[in-house]
């Protein structure tokens, strides 16, 4: 498995936007083919990487090379931005141009006032809870990892703000070329790659009948999962015998949300092991593990995650 990190953007890395994203995503591709000399790769892409992603997808599908993918999977992914909810609900033109202005002034926008967007989507959990408990009544929070995790927020590009705000505002990914990477229009429906979606019963930041929504657009066979809790703990959801997570779960969603849940077969524990069995079945003949790390091409160069997802 490889894995890409999200270098933290400063204002020099500020025109970074979704063609840069895409093409970064493609050189990362064909250096996992070259070092594990296969040539096709599966990828699996989270929340806005699936954007970006799918969106890399419909480039290589246009020029007649999607063929470099051997599958598509997205987890907690909006393509399709109708209905999102709460965050929909502030999502106006004028506040839109207010903040892509303020992102351009400064280069990027900071990872805490993200991070500050997301909490006001589930105030009483995120906001109102520390209010309450910490500020009031002087008790400590829980020890809880994930959240601990969520601290470690990151910039994100004005360019690709700008993008992913213009792409939001109108929808643009469910009109078969309006949207353009890397010089094609993409239609995300001439991409015929098996895909597979993980949704989030709780997600309040994707909410989980987008993502399905979002799973229709794409062409080719299609396994569709809706996980409980949330938008980060609906995937960090590792398999365990006292485990209380379920999942509902069908192939070729064709229904609306509701009626697609209502007949989806559901499931106890984890949906690790149903992924775990659809990707082996795409993804060849097992092989020896290598003795060395990359290649004479590209070679290792520390150990992972590597030094500059430090940066501050």
């Amino acid at each position: 498995m490889f894995t890409i990190s999200w270098r933290n953007p400063d204002a020099a890395q500020g025109h970074f936007d979704l063609d840069t994203y895409a093409q970064a995503v493609l050189e990362a591709r064909d250096a996992v083919a070259e070092i594990t000399r296969q040539q096709a790769v599966n990828v699996n892409a989270a929340c806005s990487g699936g954007i970006i992603t799918a969106c890399a997808a419909g480039h290589l599908a246009a020029i007649g090379e999607q063929d470099k993918f051997g599958s598509l999977t997205t987890m907690v992914c909006a393509l399709d931005q109708a209905r999102m909810g709460t965050a929909g609900a502030f999502a106006s033109r004028e506040l839109a141009a207010a903040a892509v202005a303020e992102s351009a002034r400064k280069g990027y926008i900071d990872g805490r006032a993200l991070a500050g967007v997301f909490a006001w989507l589930r105030p009483n959990d995120l906001v109102w809870n520390y209010f309450v408990n910490n500020y009031l009544l002087g008790k400590d929070p829980p020890a809880f990892d994930i959240l601990y995790w969520n601290q470690d927020s990151v910039r994100l590009a004005a360019g690709l703000h700008r993008d992913f705000i213009r792409t939001a505002l109108d929808n643009a990914l469910t009109h078969p070329g309006e949207v353009e990477v890397l010089g094609t229009p993409i239609d995300l429906g001439v991409i015929t790659l098996d895909s597979y979606a993980i949704a989030g019963l709780r997600d309040h930041i994707v909410p989980w009948e987008n993502a399905y929504r979002s799973a229709q657009l794409v062409g080719g066979s299609k396994r569709f999962v809706l996980s409980t809790s949330g938008h980060i703990q609906a995937l960090v959801n590792p398999p365990s015998p006292d485990s209380r997570a379920s999942y509902r779960v069908a192939d070729d969603p064709a229904d609306e949300p509701e009626a697609w849940a209502a007949q989806a077969d559901v499931k106890q524990g984890s949906w690790w092991p149903d992924y775990r069995d659809w990707l082996s079945e795409r993804a060849g003949e097992l092989k020896p593990a290598p003795t060395s790390l990359g290649s004479r091409e590209h070679k290792a160069m520390a150990k992972a995650p590597g030094s500059y997802v430090h940066a501050s």
